[in-house]
């Protein structure tokens, strides 16, 4: 009964005051907006969203695919997080010109550095089409037919719906396939870098910070949107002019307090908020620790060599980042999961919800919900382990293999699809690959290979590993395809896929490395993958079945659909926690923080010397609050990944932060929220406008911004 009780408490408190949630915006009428009155918000919701006239949704956009932007003057000034930009800082750094060491200002527009294949994306409206979405769906009975109407109808719907010609339309789904939702989208690709931090001050704390609090981090970086004359989206050209919005974001001056309200506006990524209790523990016990495991000697191999050489440093900066951030955040998962209780509250909840089913009389429609979840869960653990191990190993943290898969993919192609195609991926491989050798260091990832395929020999299910790999020396196998195979240098591929298509295959086929990779892979294509995504299928039609389940037994719930990369909105407040017993943290940050970690050398702690100065000095202008600098502050909001870059929004509407993490005490809100420690790190928008004016002195940028005083009105 404690377990119910706690369920029970956990769902008064959602209905009374909010606590975890990421909302469609156009769908915020009632419930919602009520909500978000009772909690101090000024704004209505049509201020939030509105078709017709300018709102927040038009200040925005979606950056690059994988993280939120805002749209901060009337120039198309636009602010994100430093580790957003992070790899357009970095491939304009060289080590003359190290923008990641120093920083970079434009203190004049032509002075902005174009970004190739940068984007951002605006929303123009929302609306519901799961009607069209799914006619022709319900009548039939194979999944994998359900799934290819669906897919047909949605290509046709994008295809015919109206637009104008420069948008988009893009149809997504919610509810685990329960409703659809179309979007239409502008978007806008000669998007310029305009100033940086250097990363003293964007990354301060890097990695040993990640996920912490408190925190000290001026994550953010600024970038403008440039469009044509029209004011329409277009490729880059000189003669572009600087974006008109159709809304900005007025700056506040007046900072936070404990329980002011925030409302956090962005482009969340994924989370699985639904999941049952089988899928949970699978994930904390079983997934998640390999994972650690395997990101974890990369980056010890990364690491070492990136602070004795700063070359290398350069080149892995964005990689090492990227790898860390999700090494980090399923560590902090795995802990609050068990710490939380989730699996065990999870399995009382659907006690309950078993319940509901016999009450309801719907046990022929959903009685063996449960129990199949925990039939293909258990079928599908090895596969899943595999199929995490090959991902982990071949495609993402050792770069020879990872090249070494596209070329088994291109092999793949013409074997599938023919000359033509084969030649068109060749060529693009060529063109593309050309930046990833740029930050390729063979020496580094030979030692991460010996690393890794140690763990693939020896923790990945035995019954899906090649031959090769049956009691392996490592280390001369990584000598023997580190000296030989012609992956290592961007010369050596471009000699490998020289010729006629089969001079090609041949060459691939003589070479070591590549035929290392072959074998993975054919092994993985052959006996994981299939099985893996023939019961995936099956978990994938339950979980829409269960989510409909939901959707009807709860009616009248707060039940908010899953992340999946569209505009939501997450509201809350200001407010501190209590991580551990004794231990209570306040929900600000100070400079103060910065200078009692500062390490004099220290590429996580250094603290450039202009910083110290102003420090020293009190030298804050407008942005300091009582002889103080604040830098960092803390909310309930529900954010995931993709939240990178989102903008805090006060009652009012005007920017207070700029979202860049969370709490590691609450990662796990991914699966299963707790609103006693989830919470989501901001940077202080005053702050911000401290190191633009006061550090690099960018009064052009200052002169840009509309900055107001919503407090005291």
């Amino acid at each position: 009964m404690k377990f119910f009780k706690l369920i029970l408490l956990l769902f008064v408190i959602q209905t009374q005051a909010q606590q975890g949630g990421m909302w469609i915006p156009s769908l915020l009428n009632g419930m919602n907006e009520k909500e978000m009155k009772d909690l101090g918000m000024k704004m209505s919701v049509k201020d939030i969203y509105d078709v017709n006239q300018s709102s927040l949704k038009d200040a925005v956009p979606h950056f690059n695919g994988g993280c939120t932007s805002e749209v901060i003057s009337p120039k198309g000034l636009i602010l994100t997080n430093h580790h957003c930009g992070f790899s357009q800082i970095q491939s304009h750094s060289t080590v003359d010109h190290d923008y990641l060491t120093d920083g970079f200002w434009a203190y004049k527009m032509e002075d902005e550095l174009p970004n190739e294949n940068l984007k951002v994306t605006f929303i123009v409206k929302i609306e519901d089409v799961t009607t069209a979405v799914l006619e022709g769906v319900t009548s039939l009975t194979s999944e994998l037919e359900k799934q290819k109407k669906i897919q047909e109808n949605i290509t046709s719907l994008t295809n015919s719906l109206p637009k104008e010609n420069w948008q988009e339309n893009k149809i997504r789904t919610f509810y685990e396939g329960n409703q659809y939702m179309l979007f239409v989208t502008e978007t806008f690709t000669d998007v310029r870098l305009v100033g940086a931090p250097p990363s003293s001050v964007g990354k301060f704390g890097s990695d040993t910070d990640n996920w912490v609090w408190p925190r000290h981090t001026g994550d953010f970086s600024l970038f403008r949107i440039y469009a044509d004359k029209n004011n329409r989206p277009a490729a880059y050209s000189k003669d572009n002019v600087p974006y008109t919005p159709k809304h900005f974001l007025p700056i506040s001056l007046d900072g936070v307090a404990q329980d002011d309200f925030t409302l956090v506006f962005g482009y969340p990524g994924k989370t699985n908020e639904y999941l049952p209790a089988v899928a949970i523990e699978q994930i904390a016990k079983e997934l998640n620790p390999a994972k650690i495991e395997i990101r974890d000697k990369a980056l010890k191999v990364a690491d070492s060599f990136m602070r004795k050489d700063n070359a290398i440093k350069i080149q892995y900066a964005a990689k090492y980042a990227r790898i860390a951030n999700y090494w980090k955040k399923w560590i902090g998962e795995t802990q609050g999961l068990k710490k939380s209780n989730a699996v065990a509250i999870k399995r009382e909840s659907e006690k309950a919800f078993q319940q509901k089913i016999v009450k309801a009389g719907k046990e022929n429609e959903y009685g063996t919900l449960l129990a199949d979840f925990e039939k293909n869960y258990a079928e599908i653990a090895p596969y899943a382990s595999a199929r995490d191990y090959f991902t982990e190993v071949v495609q993402v943290n050792t770069e020879l293999l990872s090249v070494g898969y596209k070329l088994y993919q291109l092999e793949q192609v013409y074997k599938t699809k023919g000359e033509q195609s084969f030649t068109d991926r060749k060529n693009n491989l060529i063109t593309g690959l050309n930046d990833f050798y740029k930050d390729f260091n063979a020496t580094v990832d030979e030692k991460v290979f010996e690393q890794l395929i140690e763990l693939y020999a020896t923790k990945s299910p035995k019954q899906f590993l090649p031959q090769s790999l049956t009691n392996v020396d490592t280390k001369n196998l990584a000598t023997a395809i580190y000296s030989k195979s012609k992956l290592l240098n961007y010369a050596g591929l471009k000699e490998l896929l020289t010729g006629d298509t089969q001079t090609v295959l041949t060459n691939l086929n003589n070479d070591n490395g590549f035929l290392f990779v072959k074998e993975l892979a054919d092994k993985y294509l052959k006996e994981v993958a299939p099985k893996y995504d023939e019961i995936n299928l099956k978990i994938t039609a339950l979980q829409r079945t269960y989510m409909k389940a939901q959707l009807e037994l709860n009616k009248g719930s707060r039940i908010f659909p899953d992340a999946n990369s569209t505009l939501r909105i997450t509201y809350g407040k200001v407010k501190g926690y209590e991580p551990k017993d004794g231990i209570i943290y306040s929900p600000i940050t100070y400079l103060d923080g910065v200078m009692e970690k500062y390490i004099p050398g220290d590429y996580e702690f250094d603290i450039p010397a202009k910083l110290i100065d102003l420090y020293k000095t009190k030298d804050y202008g407008i942005y300091g609050e009582k002889g103080k600098m604040p830098v960092c502050f803390i909310g309930t909001n529900h954010t995931t990944g993709g939240n990178s870059g989102s903008p805090a929004i006060d009652s009012k509407g005007n920017l207070i932060g700029l979202n860049f993490d969370r709490v590691w005490e609450g990662t796990m809100s991914d699966i299963y929220y707790d609103p006693s420690i989830c919470r989501n790190i901001m940077v202080d928008a005053r702050y911000i406008l401290f190191i633009i004016d006061k550090y690099a002195g960018a009064k052009n940028l200052i002169n840009e911004l509309k900055l107001v005083h919503p407090k005291k009105k």
